[in-house]
């Protein structure tokens, strides 16, 4: 089984793994030893934290496999973005040059620099190492986050949003940002990627222009990736999308990657989640439904996958001991749980 936990002080060698099996362009998990220890450290305050609003927090979660003891992966919650270091994005719109007088119209993309999410949630540091890629592994470790932030809504913001990986080959090589570098910045994209990772942004503010730019003055290249996903990013686009998130035109100012973004209570796991006190048995009967589950604790989170059986009529959750066991749970104590998947 695959139990969902607060990251502890001994998953760093887990964790660094973990950051050099994903490779560049996954910003939030930079190679070093420095700044994956801090981010440990962040989470372990955080869990230990009282929270009345959403603040400075960040949540970092692990995947390990309860027989083995094998972290797999990892997944992250940012209570609210940009109130440390400004967060930046481009924003896509359109401007309209007319000439009545000439007869001419026409509809120009311009990308415009902002600050515009500061203050939202965001799920991050999404990665699951590829010997665990199977089952319901990838659902799990994405979806029960949704489950968690409506379980605590005080500590995140009502909008949440992700930033999703763009377009780099693999050498690491951005055509978004190869179009930057030449003009503006003279940084290729690995150690611009990892500049930002260790929370140097600073040259950002500094070299970006300051001015819209007219995609149109792109290289082809650079214009055909914006707003497109990474090949290994598509299956965790599409499950965002299901849930409800939407693209609003804001792009990833390094790899011109989408984010997207979701009212807490309209994501469809958080909304059609349900909260009832459980009841164990020693054994369920296997069941094709299945649904992810959390216990409502903070600093001893533990989220699953499992089967459960609702009795309507005392209006318990019943579930095996083993589950129990694993999110640390026993007779009358509460869960918050959703299907795996919806039915149409």
């Amino acid at each position: 089984m695959k139990v969902i936990r607060p990251i502890k002080k001994s998953d760093y060698s887990s964790l660094h793994a973990i950051a050099q099996e994903s490779g560049v362009g996954f910003t939030s998990l930079p190679v070093n030893e420095a700044l994956l220890n801090s981010k440990i450290d962040k989470s372990l305050e955080s869990f230990n934290k009282s929270v009345t609003q959403p603040g400075d927090e960040s949540y970092l979660f692990v995947m390990q496999d309860t027989q083995t003891k094998e972290v797999v992966g990892t997944s992250g919650i940012a209570s609210s973005v940009g109130l440390d270091d400004a967060f930046y994005h481009y924003h896509l719109s359109k401007v309209v040059h007319a000439s009545r007088e000439l007869n001419i119209y026409n509809t120009v993309d311009i990308l415009t620099l902002c600050n515009d999410y500061t203050g939202v949630s965001e799920i991050c540091t999404l990665f699951l190492r590829q010997s665990a890629r199977e089952n319901l592994n990838g659902r799990l470790l994405s979806k029960f986050r949704f489950l968690f932030m409506m379980e605590h809504q005080q500590r995140f913001d009502d909008t949440i949003i992700a930033e999703m990986r763009g377009i780099n080959d693999d050498t690491g090589q951005s055509p978004f940002w190869q179009w930057l570098e030449e003009h503006f910045f003279s940084m290729d994209f690995p150690t611009v990627d990892y500049l930002t990772g260790i929370g140097q942004k600073q040259f950002i503010a500094e070299l970006m222009p300051k001015y819209p730019i007219y995609v149109s003055l792109l290289s082809k290249q650079a214009q055909a990736v914006i707003g497109q996903v990474h090949e290994k990013t598509k299956p965790a686009l599409q499950l965002l999308e299901q849930e409800g998130f939407s693209s609003r035109g804001y792009v990833d100012i390094f790899d011109a990657g989408p984010t997207v973004e979701a009212n807490l209570k309209h994501i469809r796991t958080a909304q059609t989640s349900r909260k009832m006190p459980v009841k164990v048995q020693a054994q369920l009967p296997e069941s094709e439904r299945r649904f992810f589950a959390i216990n409502t604790q903070i600093k001893d989170f533990r989220g699953i996958c499992t089967s459960l059986e609702v009795d309507k009529q005392s209006n318990y959750a019943i579930i095996s001991q083993q589950s129990a066991d694993a999110l640390g749970i026993k007779d009358g104590d509460e869960i918050r749980f959703a299907p795996t998947h919806f039915r149409t």
